[in-house]
C-alpha cells in the first residue's frame, strides 16, 4: 500500500489531549486557515489515526491531524492537498476541570510532514489542547485559550 503525501510511517501525532473532546468535524467540513501560509479555507479529506466503524464518516476534533484540500487562498496554494491540525471548533467540548469550551468558528493550521507548522505566526486564538499536543504550534500562537 502506497503512503500518500510522502508521509513517514511514524508521523508524530503529539501527546495525549487533556480533555474529552467531542469530534464534531466530519469529512467534507470546511475550516478557516488560522496561519499566514496563504490558504484561507480548507476542506477535510481524511482524519489521521481515526479508527471507525464501517460506512461511518471519519470525524475530527481539536488537536487532531487531518488531511485537507485548500479551497480558497493564493493561486499557488489552491487545490493542494496538505496536512493540518485543528485548533478551534464550534461544537462545545468539556475540559477535565468541568468547564465547557466553544469557539465561534472552525479553524486549522497547515503543518508539514514532520508535524511542524508551515506558517510563521498565528494571530488568532487557538485551543490549549492543540497547543499542548503540538508544542511548536503553541509557541508561534499569540493567544492560547
Amino acid at each position: 500500500m502506497a503512503k500518500p503525501l510522502g508521509v513517514m510511517k511514524n508521523l508524530p501525532l503529539g501527546k495525549a489531549v487533556p480533555a474529552n473532546i467531542t469530534r464534531a468535524l466530519p469529512v467534507g467540513a470546511r475550516l478557516n486557515c488560522a496561519d499566514n501560509t496563504g490558504a484561507k479555507e480548507l476542506e477535510i479529506i481524511a482524519v489521521r489515526s481515526y479508527k471507525g466503524v464501517r460506512r461511518r464518516f471519519p470525524k475530527a476534533g481539536v488537536a487532531d491531524l487531518v488531511v485537507a484540500s485548500v479551497k480558497k487562498g493564493r493561486v499557488d496554494m489552491r487545490n493542494q492537498v496538505v496536512l493540518a491540525v485543528i485548533v478551534r471548533q464550534k461544537k462545545a467540548y468539556t475540559r477535565y476541570n468541568g468547564s465547557k469550551i466553544r469557539f465561534e468558528d472552525n479553524a486549522a493550521i497547515i503543518v508539514g510532514d514532520d508535524g511542524l507548522p508551515k506558517g510563521t505566526e498565528i494571530k488568532t486564538t487557538i485551543a490549549r489542547e492543540a497547543a499542548e499536543r503540538w508544542n511548536k504550534i503553541g509557541s508561534i500562537a499569540s493567544i492560547v485559550v
